[in-house]
């Protein structure tokens, strides 16, 4: 069974106190509980989908710090491959930190440290880990040009690219070519085609966007309304599960990683997006970004107690 997932993306240590209320500009609010833990998208990405059964390699720059070890430790402990995390001796580990307010809403300021450091010659040095990939996972914390290069190298095989656009920014036309499958959220998807997604109708016209860059297969994440999904074959809202939201931080993370799991598994895309639904759910109704990833036997669980039957999950 082919299920070798290669992501390559961000490691970040995430510092995140919990508010009432997220500050406005020149405000000072008094927080509640403080916390650390790990994070940055592309870690959260590997860790939804090692812990979903996929063989998880994760190419990343860290520092060559205390945060820097415990972060090759703590994705040692979730059985990723990390023998292509390159060590710097010039920057510091990358950090986020993150306010979650009442509501589950979050704000995040991140200091980019190491990730921003990861090259093109880097690339080159991991290109046989690549070539192995059945599918390769990329998000936008590492640099551009960087992201281009592995996407290039991993498509010389034939391998299946799936790119999470966050955070959000502009890119031409021929890194876009070259994905599979996008996941942005709604400000990513406005940002990457000029469209506002204001009502079904223009996230239509958004998904048609994308297929005029050659992407066969979007899903926008809408957070608390679900997704939308755009194929050659149909466009559809699927609404989200209902659960009770603590901390909506690496929500997006859980859905990006969870679907390439389930996608190397062989699941139907289809299949595949509600099941990377359900794992995103489960995520939002615990804290922090990594730990709050779920199991595969919990969204199995989970599915079928929203009437999806074992048939279909394992079909």
């Amino acid at each position: 069974m082919k299920n070798k997932v290669v992501v390559l993306g961000s490691y970040n240590v995430d510092m995140t106190i919990k508010t009432k209320k997220i500050p406005s500009p020149g405000e000072t609010v008094i927080g509640g509980p403080f916390s650390t833990g790990g994070g940055g998208k592309g870690a959260n990405q590997a860790i939804a989908a090692a812990r979903l059964g996929a063989d998880v390699s994760f190419i990343a720059r860290v520092g060559n710090d205390l945060f820097g070890q415990e972060a090759i430790k703590k994705l040692n402990d979730e059985h990723i491959d990390t023998r292509f995390i390159f060590r710097d001796s010039q920057l510091a580990t990358g950090v986020a930190f993150i306010v979650v307010d009442d509501s589950a809403e979050n704000s995040i300021v991140v200091a980019s440290g190491a990730n921003a450091a990861l090259s093109v010659e880097d690339i080159e040095k991991v290109k046989a880990e690549l070539l192995s990939a059945d599918i390769l996972l990329v998000q936008l914390e590492s640099p551009v040009e960087t992201v281009k290069a592995a996407i290039n190298i991993a498509k010389q095989n034939g391998a299946t690219v799936i790119l999470n656009p966050a955070p959000a920014q502009k890119l031409d036309t021929d890194l876009l070519t070259n994905i599979d499958i996008i996941t942005p959220n709604i400000v990513e998807a406005e940002m990457l085609t000029g469209i506002k997604a204001t009502d079904t109708e223009c996230l239509t016209k958004i998904v048609n966007k994308f297929f005029e860059y050659g992407i066969k297969n979007v899903f926008i994440t809408m957070g608390s309304k679900g997704y939308f999904a755009g194929s050659i074959n149909q466009s559809v809202l699927v609404p989200a599960y209902k659960v009770t939201s603590v901390d909506t931080t690496g929500a997006g993370d859980v859905f990006s990683g969870s679907l390439a799991a389930f996608l190397a598994e062989g699941i139907p895309i289809d299949m595949a997006a509600r099941m990377a639904n359900g794992a995103a759910s489960i995520s939002v109704t615990r804290i922090g970004a990594q730990n709050s990833a779920p199991k595969k036997v919990e969204v199995e669980e989970f599915m079928m107690s929203h009437n999806i039957i074992e048939s279909e999950i394992s079909s």
